[in-house]
């Protein structure tokens, strides 16, 4: 899995999952708090933007965001309109539409 190299374990990132498996329950701090990112080092939570920005644009778009907990294991669900605007919303602190690294570190570290 892509997030051991930031340090996260599997079992913390399936009870983070498991805890948004329904649609409409994705909470991103929770979620962060779950599988243990919220409590790694500036570093570790560079690593997993870089991993959560797929197309390496260095900004998380919203597409990227709805496919979210994907990015977690394969199989999971994808994040509902209404979360992914939440979620970005929540992250995008200059308004324009993304998240970039700072912006992900802050909304890690809630």
């Amino acid at each position: 899995m892509a997030f051991a190299s930031v340090g996260l374990k599997d079992a913390d990132i399936a009870t983070a999952l498991d805890g948004c498996k329904d649609a409409g329950t994705f909470n991103h701090k929770t979620f962060f708090h779950a599988c243990g990112l919220a409590g790694k080092s500036g570093d570790e939570v560079k690593k997993a933007f870089s991993i959560v920005d797929q197309d390496n644009s260095g900004f998380i778009e919203e597409e990227e965001l709805k496919l979210f907990l994907q990015t977690f294991k394969a199989g999971a669900r994808a994040l509902t309109d209404a979360e992914t605007k939440a979620f970005l919303k929540a992250g995008d602190s200059d308004g324009d539409g993304m998240i970039g690294a700072d912006e992900f570190a802050a909304l890690v570290k809630q």
